[in-house]
């Protein structure tokens, strides 16, 4: 049986267990962040050439503002490195980055990088890839529902209307439901990321640390995912037909 998976998916990665994996290794947490920022070299590379037409990275949630401010200052500094030395090799590769979540609370420098990486493969089209920076599904979902309480009081718009299409202005770029959602280092919840859009996904998640994840990791989720059968509330398939729930 082939158990390629189908094409054109989006996975959406909790990238935990940096910090973890460095001072197992009697290293400095940096470390830690330094070899993940190496995983995401990797893992968004294969993903290219595989079912995967948009990756979402958990880089900085909102809740991290609350590590060292050492810590932070050098997961920002990883950031601008990295996009100073990967931009335009992702760009040659068709790789459109992209990122979601606040922008306010960001340092000027930090944001100039972020839009420009955004300019430089706008027109990218093998692979979106979109970085979480600064994220909070809750503070997007939040931010939503009062916009669209807000149009309602100029008489714009349904509610469902309104909801519908300020939820994607809310986070800076517009998501997509999340059909495989995968996190590394052994915790099992979501941590407050793309809440809305997993509504449905399928859940994987891997005592790896994202320091030691790889391509063949990566490929090992998408087969487990190509086998389970997503019903989305109704019943299985008979004899290769949908059964819709009655």
């Amino acid at each position: 049986m082939d158990h390629a998976p189908r094409r054109g998916i989006h996975v959406a990665i909790i990238m935990d267990g940096n910090g973890r994996w460095a001072e197992r290794r009697g290293l400095p947490r940096i470390a830690g962040h330094r070899a993940g920022v190496a995983t995401v070299r990797r893992v968004v590379e294969h993903a290219v050439d595989t079912c995967i037409s948009r990756l979402t990275l958990y880089a900085f949630s909102s809740d991290n503002w609350r590590r060292p401010a050492a810590e932070v200052q050098s997961i920002f500094w990883l950031l601008r490195a990295f996009l100073r030395l990967e931009t335009e090799r992702m760009r040659q590769r068709g790789v459109r980055l992209q990122f979601i979540g606040r922008r306010d609370r960001l340092a000027p420098v930090v944001l100039k990088a972020m839009q420009s990486a955004e300019r430089t493969t706008a027109e990218s089209r093998r692979l979106l890839v979109c970085v979480a920076i600064d994220y909070s599904s809750r503070h997007a979902i939040e931010r939503a529902v009062l916009d669209a309480a807000a149009c309602l009081t100029r008489d714009q718009g349904s509610p469902a209307d309104n909801l519908r299409s300020r939820r994607a202005g809310a986070i800076i770029a517009e998501t997509e439901d999340v059909d495989l959602l995968i996190r590394t280092g052994g915790e099992k919840r979501l941590s407050d990321f793309l809440l809305w859009e997993s509504a449905y996904a399928e859940l994987l998640f891997t005592d790896r640390m994202w320091p030691d994840f790889d391509e063949a990791d990566l490929d090992d989720a998408l087969r487990e995912f190509n086998l389970r059968q997503r019903r989305y509330g109704g019943l299985p398939e008979v004899a290769g037909n949908p059964v819709s729930a009655a």
